[in-house]
C-alpha cells in the first residue's frame, strides 16, 4: 500500500499537466473497483455516500463523512480527493478545524465549496468566501502535508443570475487566496469551460461531467481542463439500474430488469482476488 507521502506526492503530479479523470466511488466496493480499471486517483462524492445512508445530500454528520472518508483512503493505494462540502461550518477558523481533521484521514486533497444551504442566501457573502479557503489554505500549510486545495464555486448549481460571471470571479479570488485547484461544477458550455482554464491559468481547473454533454475527454484536454470529475452520476446510475428493476417488480411482477447484469461469479471472483 503506497504511503501517504506517496498518494500525495502521485496527485500533485496528475494535476502538473494532462488531463486526467477521477471517478468518485460511494464505497469500499466502487472504490476498489475503479481501481481496477486502471484510474489513477479517485474522488469522494458526498451526495453518493448520503444517498447510500437513506439520506439527502448536505446532511450527513462530519463524523459520519470523515469515517467514510478514511474508508475510500484505506480501500486502495490510491490519492483520494475528499468532497468536504462547505467544510461543516461557517466562520473561517472552524473550517480550518474540520480541515485538519479531514487532513488527519489521510487525503491526498481535499474541496471547500461556497454554498451555504440556505435558500435565503446560496452563496457565502464573497469576502467571508475568501476567507474559508484562506483557513483552510492556512490549515494544509500548517499540517505539512502538501495536501491539495480544491476551491469550488457553486453559481451554476445555485442558480445564480450570473453564474459564469460570478464564478470567474470568484475562482480568480480562491486562486488568490491559495487553492491549487479551481472548480465552478455545473457549467456546461464550451466557450464557457474555456474561459474558466483561461480565466485561472496556470492553476489547473477541474469540470464536472455529471451527463453526456457530447464532450469525450479528449475534448476537455484540448481545452486545458486538467481534471475531469463525475460527481455522484456513478452512484445515479447505480440506484437508476436498481430503481428500474425494482419497479419492475414491483408494478409488472416481472424480472426484465435483470437482464444483461454481470455475472455474479465475475464479481464475486474480482473482490475474492481484490481481498488477497
Amino acid at each position: 500500500m503506497a504511503t501517504g507521502n506517496a498518494r500525495r506526492a502521485a496527485f500533485r503530479n496528475l494535476h502538473a499537466g494532462g488531463c486526467f479523470v477521477i471517478p468518485n466511488p460511494w464505497n469500499t466496493g466502487t472504490a476498489k473497483y475503479l481501481r481496477h480499471l486502471g484510474f489513477q486517483a479517485l474522488a469522494t462524492t458526498s451526495a453518493g455516500f448520503a444517498f447510500a445512508r437513506g439520506l439527502p445530500d448536505g446532511t450527513v454528520s462530519m463524523a459520519e463523512m470523515l469515517a467514510h472518508i478514511s474508508e475510500i483512503v484505506d480501500a486502495t493505494d490510491l490519492p483520494v480527493n475528499a468532497d468536504f462540502g462547505a467544510g461543516f461550518a461557517d466562520a473561517p477558523e472552524h473550517v480550518a478545524l474540520n480541515v485538519s481533521a479531514c487532513l488527519a484521514t489521510g487525503v491526498a486533497g481535499l474541496s471547500i465549496e461556497d454554498a451555504t444551504g440556505d435558500e435565503s442566501r446560496p452563496l457565502y457573502e464573497f469576502a467571508l468566501a475568501i476567507d474559508r479557503i484562506q483557513a483552510a489554505r492556512s490549515a494544509i500549510e500548517e499540517s505539512g502535508t502538501g495536501v491539495l486545495l480544491t476551491a469550488r464555486a457553486e453559481c451554476y448549481l445555485v442558480n445564480h443570475p450570473d453564474a459564469f460571471a460570478e464564478s470567474i470571479r470568484r475562482l480568480r479570488a480562491y486562486a488568490d487566496a491559495g487553492a491549487d485547484v479551481l472548480y465552478a461544477p455545473g457549467v456546461s458550455k464550451r466557450d464557457e469551460m474555456k474561459e474558466i482554464v483561461s480565466a485561472v491559468a496556470p492553476k489547473p481547473v477541474n469540470i464536472l461531467m455529471g451527463s453526456d454533454l457530447g464532450l469525450r475527454v479528449s475534448d476537455l484536454a484540448a481545452m486545458g481542463v486538467r481534471r475531469i470529475s463525475v460527481g455522484s452520476s456513478l452512484a445515479r446510475s447505480a440506484w437508476t439500474r436498481f430503481a428500474s428493476a425494482a419497479k419492475e417488480i414491483a408494478e409488472r411482477g416481472s424480472f426484465g430488469g435483470f437482464n444483461g447484469l454481470t455475472p455474479f461469479a465475475e464479481l464475486n471472483a474480482f473482490f475474492k482476488a481484490a481481498a488477497n
